[in-house]
């Protein structure tokens, strides 16, 4: 094996357990996991975080807000509303938060994501 492939010890990872590890985590953690994780980077490529408008970058954050529409469109019926709810809750505020950061606004349903959600209003 490589040792790009070792950890930072010198050993390899073991993949086994590992395997075993992410095996355990049910599917609905791991779907809500995900989509936190792309809310997280499209709000700081929106400009929200601290020291924002330093890390804005509206075309990465249409990716991932489209990305994450995606996601959550398809997985809405898996998880069921308890989950799927807060997460449609997120992207909507994301949607209107990419209008509002935008200089050229969208044509409606033409917004990251509005492809899965429909046109996304106030």
């Amino acid at each position: 094996m490589s040792d790009a492939a070792a950890g930072p010890s010198g050993q390899t990872p073991d993949f086994d357990s590992m395997t075993r590890d992410i095996a355990d985590v049910p599917a609905v953690e791991v779907i809500t996991t995900v989509a936190v994780h792309l809310m997280s980077s499209a709000a700081v490529n929106l400009g929200l975080a601290e020291e924002g408008e330093q890390h804005r970058d509206l075309d990465e954050a249409r990716k991932l807000i489209h990305a994450l529409a995606g996601l959550v469109t398809a997985s809405a019926t898996e998880i069921g509303s308890y989950h799927a709810a807060p997460l449609r809750d997120g992207l909507k505020s994301l949607q209107l938060a990419f209008r509002e950061a935008s200089t050229v606004p969208d044509e409606p349903g033409q917004g990251p994501g509005e492809k899965y959600t429909g046109p996304v209003h106030g």
